[in-house]
């Protein structure tokens, strides 16, 4: 107990770090993502191949590296911004592509005929798909969701290597210090559980409420 007691402020930060790329980058990841749901179902062809290639870039690039291109890839076309709004932009982006396939799901499990019957009483695309596609499709992808945004709170630890506060880049102002590096990292993996473990109670919720009943 030493560790986390004596060095309580230390993990705080570190806990609010986390908890705050976690939040921001959810929010990005959202939104991002229900646009490229949007994008990948459109009748526009330019849309669908633009939300495909940001997928299919994104699925498939690893986060460290799309941390670097972020970090300092930006700066160079002038865009100088803060190391945590880079984390949140590199974290949001990332996970934006596996909520958009997870939304995309969803809509294949909504009947076209549902669809088409919107659109014979002369609903717009934006209106069927808010109104009629979008809500069913939401309550069988409550689950997958919930996996990939805590899936998110645990990746933003790559954060820490950019000079970001966050709780995993706690150990090395505790190992130059001199404590126990299990120790260390026990209280690092506590405060990621109640973070993940929060998340998951949020999502079981929302999935007894509105989940699909199986």
């Amino acid at each position: 107990m030493d560790v986390l007691t004596e060095n309580f402020s230390l993990y705080g930060e570190g806990f609010l770090g986390t908890l705050e790329l976690t939040v921001y980058a959810s929010a990005l990841a959202l939104v991002l993502g229900f646009v490229m749901a949007a994008f990948r179902v459109a009748p526009v062809g330019s849309f669908r191949v633009f939300g495909t290639v940001w997928v299919t870039i994104l699925r498939n690039t690893p986060l460290t590296l799309l941390f670097f291109a972020v970090m300092l890839g930006l700066p160079r076309f002038g865009l100088v911004l803060p190391f945590e709004l880079f984390a949140v932009l590199a974290l949001g982006c990332y996970t934006s592509a596996f909520i958009c396939e997870a939304l995309r799901s969803g809509i294949n499990t909504v009947p076209v005929g549902q669809g088409e019957a919107a659109r014979s009483l002369g609903m717009s695309f934006t209106q069927t798909l808010g109104t009629v596609v979008l809500p069913q499709a939401f309550r069988s992808v409550i689950p997958p969701i919930g996996s990939t945004l805590i899936a998110l709170a645990k990746n933003s630890a790559i954060a820490g290597a950019f000079s970001v506060t966050e709780l995993l880049g706690t150990y090395k102002t505790l190992s130059e210090l001199g404590y126990n590096i299990i120790w260390t990292f026990v209280w690092i993996a506590v405060g990621y559980l109640i973070i993940t473990l929060s998340i998951s109670a949020v999502f079981n919720v929302m999935e007894k409420r509105w989940g699909v009943a199986r």
